[in-house]
């Protein structure tokens, strides 16, 4: 069926859509305010040209393409104004194989079909495959560390360390509470944070990752949901990484890679 712009199946299957786009975003750039810029001009580049959702796509795949056709013009993952992690991802990327990382983002973080990914980024379903390949062993190999783990099921965190442990990084230890993981953070600085939202004492993993990075600085967090969309509303700071539950074991390898990889390499093993 056909949708057009101003259409209201359109305009609702946008909504849905959107809190993926800003997740895909920011985990894209490492930023919450350049993903979200890049997310504010896809729509608006929709708006200005109502042929966009004519193209007999999903509004996913349109969504995604239409971004992709932005970040391609723009030439600059970050912005030239952000600093800090931000800053240094920009040198980290010029490191990888272009166009790779982006293949293995919607690949696994947004489960995209190899074929589907073809059609987002203008390229042929094999070369798509192959792009994910390439990012899946370029990222592997670039940085590890140590890992924290803030989560109250002791299947899902055993789970987490399993997987993180067999990419090289060492785990500094598991916290289900509030308390225990700040006393975990301050006993050894970890370089990257797991954190599920609600915690075994039905205290909040977002307040003790908060009073974590008052005390580390800057460290990546990696928060685990069943509600995403909960935390993607726009309205206040949001994580730059977010899995989903169920997760995957290949999406915690790449939210791990990809946290990593926009960090400070300073504290960490190459």
């Amino acid at each position: 069926m056909n949708q057009t712009v101003g259409s209201e199946d359109f305009a609702m299957n946008v909504a849905t859509e959107l809190p993926y786009l800003r997740r895909y975003a920011r985990a894209l750039t490492g930023s919450q305010t350049s993903g979200d810029n890049y997310a504010v001009a896809t729509l608006e580049a929709i708006l200005e040209d109502p042929m966009l959702a004519k193209s007999g796509k999903s509004t996913r795949v349109t969504l995604f393409g239409v971004f992709h056709a932005i970040w391609n013009s723009s030439g600059a993952p970050v912005a030239a104004e952000e600093a800090g992690i931000e800053a240094r991802a920009q040198a980290h990327l010029s490191r990888l194989t272009p166009n790779t990382r982006e293949a293995l983002l919607l690949s696994t973080i947004e489960e995209f079909s190899f074929e589907q990914i073809g059609e987002i980024m203008k390229i042929g379903t094999a070369e798509a495959e192959e792009f994910v390949r390439i990012a899946q062993r370029e990222l592997a190999e670039s940085v590890t560390g140590r890992v924290m783990i803030i989560e109250d099921e002791a299947i899902i965190a055993m789970d987490l360390q399993s997987i993180v442990s067999e990419m090289g990084h060492a785990v500094t230890g598991v916290a289900r509470t509030r308390d225990e993981a700040v006393a975990l953070g301050k006993a050894e600085r970890p370089d990257l944070i797991f954190a599920d939202i609600q915690l075994a004492d039905n205290s909040s993993g977002i307040d003790a990752v908060n009073d974590l990075l008052e005390i580390l600085g800057d460290v990546p967090v990696i928060f685990i949901t069943a509600y995403p969309e909960r935390l993607l509303t726009g309205e206040k700071a949001e994580p730059a990484f977010l899995i989903t539950k169920p997760y995957s074991e290949e999406q915690v390898r790449l939210a791990a890679s990809q946290a990593m990889f926009f960090s400070s390499t300073e504290t960490l093993r190459h």
